[in-house]
């Protein structure tokens, strides 16, 4: 039987490296918020999926109040952020039950293909924990500062074929990440894959998409609007 999906969607950080007045998931891409794009993202490709949207404390009633005014008439479970994207990941998932698929989302990635996360959801059916990755194409420096702040070679080399960019949304078996979420926080937590991973769940990993980036820096922001247009 199909397990029941959720989908939590990570938008309670503020986002300082944007250095916009408001957090970046509410700055609008193509005439919407950004988070209102990665959420329809999802609707769209699975109509009936639960969602629950993790927002810092400061937006909850006014992004309520955008979601009214703008007829986004999305059924969606309001829940606030917590110190970090841990502490927010785990505020979510006491809305989650056992016996389902939750995949957890980073609020500022719009552009990932509703055909990508259709795929994502069959083959995390059938594992414990999917993870979408992207291989590094860069070439790999391994550096370090001097005491001046000066970046200097270590003498390491890095093999690049090594080397995967983790993407989200990364899929779970509710239960057990509910479960790996019973953790002390460690700042090693980068992911929900480097909790689950702590915790001994087997993770299986799968090919991404290569425009599914996550909007950070104004940078972004721009390249994001420009694969937009080409949609």
């Amino acid at each position: 039987m199909e397990r029941k999906r959720f989908v939590i969607i990570t938008a309670g950080g503020m986002g300082t490296r944007m250095g916009a007045a408001v957090p970046k998931q509410f700055l609008e891409l193509g005439g919407k918020p950004i988070l209102r794009l990665t959420i329809e993202k999802f609707l769209s490709a699975i109509p009936d999926i639960h969602i629950i949207t993790v927002l810092p404390e400061a937006n909850v009633t006014s992004w309520r109040q955008y979601c009214i005014r703008e007829n986004f008439n999305c059924p969606q479970r309001l829940v606030k952020g917590g110190f970090t994207r841990f502490h927010s990941v785990r505020n979510a998932l006491q809305y989650v039950p056992d016996g389902a698929l939750v995949a957890v989302q980073d609020g500022v990635r719009p552009l990932i293909s509703a055909g990508a996360i259709k795929r994502l959801f069959e083959e995390a059916e059938s594992v414990e924990a999917l993870i979408p990755v992207m291989p590094v194409t860069d070439t790999l420096k391994v550096l370090e500062k001097d005491p001046s702040g000066k970046l200097v070679p270590t003498g390491e080399t890095a093999d690049r074929s090594r080397f995967f960019g983790a993407q989200t949304p990364q899929i779970f078996r509710s239960e057990l990440l509910k479960s790996a979420y019973t953790q002390g926080f460690d700042t090693s937590f980068t992911d929900d894959a480097s909790v689950a991973e702590r915790f001994g769940i087997p993770l299986t990993y799968t090919e991404g998409e290569k425009y599914n980036i996550k909007i950070t820096t104004p940078e972004d922001l721009a390249l994001a609007g420009k694969l937009l247009d080409l949609n």
